[in-house]
């Protein structure tokens, strides 16, 4: 092997030994704060969405396709609605559900084991009722006047085929929905806030898909749920002919009684402009959906669950404009951090140049790996002195045997001892010399090389005068 070759190698073996330790602790400080931020998260993660044809099922697909782009599957948990989520949740059965705003009251336990990822959407309260039933309303209502308003016959279906007040409701077949969506709850509170007696309705507790058939096929008269417009029962029943949807006239009154109502409007046309459905503005209290997670989830899934949220609810809708949601207001758990922050900046820079997983491990470790530095470099000082003391140790050794050779040197007594003594010294000397030649430094540590073997000649000459 080349003399340069062979001095390069040794120089590296003598400076990997000296910063072998300080390398493997570092490692050890980066895989110990590794496993205690645990930076990566899990590669599933199970959301609470509702039951069939809802708006909560199409968003939970929405949310799906957008977590699969980064590795994450999305297992979508069929439900009846907002409250079942929300026990799914309290159970620990889902990591996140959509659950809207006013179907539960929230305890002390609630708020240290759920956090909100953002208000998302509202979702109107839709009241759709047949015309031929807001007819008998109208009917019975003229009838209970006056003996003679009743002898005129039926009354104009453009005039009195509508429904404007909860109260016209009783006598009526409605379906509230199943108590897992939420809405035979927010119903109730409706219903007492009128002071009308449940048992005046012939309530119905059908789930949304046999409700709307039975609804369709005249054996309800109206039909009650709490959805996104998106919701493609909203979107059907709003263009099916015979069936109108209710025109909450004291929609303000309601937002000022019930802090998680919020009064909204059904702009004239949005539905069909070329149709003009619906012909009129229609005001509506909508409640705030949120995004709902276990405080066990891992952070990197809430800010990857807000940044999505951003996309699939950033734009302008029926009820929003954009940008509008996801928002921090209306909220009645605190908000993730992790949330707050995408909702307030977006997506991280790293994130809009790097891949998810690779962003979110230096982001999260980023800190971790400052303060493991801090602690490094200090300590990093000692290497160069671990170094040098390395390579000359090989040299220093051999003075210890070349002071003891020193040491034995006897210039006394008798000449003939003394020769024959001297002589073994020397023999020894000649063989340390030997073994000092085959001794191998980096070019730098040379000078102390040759200063060994200038001792041993020195040594050597003073034998050698006895």
């Amino acid at each position: 092997m080349p003399k340069a070759i062979r001095y390069t190698l040794l120089s590296l073996r003598d400076l990997a030994a000296s910063a072998g330790p300080f390398i493997v602790l570092a490692f050890a400080l980066l895989a110990l704060a590794y496993w205690w931020l645990d930076p990566n998260p899990p590669k599933r993660v199970t959301l609470a969405t509702g039951p069939a044809q809802s708006a909560y099922e199409e968003f939970g697909k929405r949310y799906a396709k957008a977590l699969a782009a980064e590795g994450i599957t999305v297992v979508l948990q069929p439900s009846e609605g907002s409250a079942a989520n929300l026990q799914l949740l309290r159970e620990g059965k889902v990591d996140v559900g959509f659950v809207q705003g006013g179907t539960s009251d929230y305890t002390e336990q609630d708020e240290e084991d759920l956090a909100s990822l953002g208000s998302l959407f509202v979702e109107p309260l839709w009241l759709f009722y047949r015309e031929d039933a807001a007819r008998k309303v109208a009917a019975a209502a003229r009838a209970g006047k006056t003996k003679a308003s009743q002898a005129a016959g039926k009354a104009d279906p453009a005039e009195d085929a509508s429904l404007s007040s909860l109260t016209q409701l009783q006598g009526l077949r409605v379906n509230t929905g199943t108590p897992g969506s939420g809405v035979p709850s927010l119903m109730a509170k409706l219903l007492e806030s009128n002071h009308i007696d449940p048992a005046s309705l012939k309530i119905s507790r059908l789930e949304q898909t046999p409700a709307t058939v039975a609804f369709l096929g005249g054996e309800l008269d109206a039909i009650v749920f709490a959805s996104a417009p998106e919701s493609l029962m909203v979107q059907m029943l709003l263009q099916t002919p015979g069936v109108k949807l209710m025109n909450f006239a004291q929609s303000e009154a309601y937002s000022r009684r019930f802090a998680f109502l919020t009064p909204t409007r059904l702009p004239r046309g949005v539905v069909d402009l070329a149709a003009n459905i619906p012909p009129d503005d229609v005001r509506l209290v909508a409640s705030t959906t949120s995004l709902i997670t276990r405080t066990t989830t891992h952070p990197a899934l809430q800010q990857l669950l807000a940044q999505a949220g951003n996309e699939i609810h950033g734009g302008a809708g029926w009820f929003k404009s954009a940008r509008e949601y996801p928002n921090r207001d209306n909220s009645e758990l605190p908000i993730s951090k992790e949330a707050e922050r995408a909702i307030k900046n977006g997506t991280p820079v790293l994130q809009r140049y790097l891949r998810f997983w690779v962003a979110n491990l230096v982001e999260r470790m980023w800190l971790v790996m400052g303060i493991i530095i801090a602690i490094m470099l200090p300590l990093s000082r000692i290497i160069p002195p671990l170094y040098a003391f390395r390579v000359r140790s090989r040299i220093f050794r051999w003075y210890g045997r070349l002071r003891d050779i020193e040491n034995r040197v006897d210039g006394s007594g008798d000449s003939d001892r003394n020769s024959s003594k001297n002589e073994a010294l020397l023999e020894e000397l000649n063989d340390l010399e030997r073994r000092a030649e085959k001794i191998t430094v980096p070019l730098s540590y040379t000078d102390e090389l040759y200063a060994l073997r200038g001792n041993i000649h020195l040594v050597r000459k003073k034998l050698q005068r006895l």
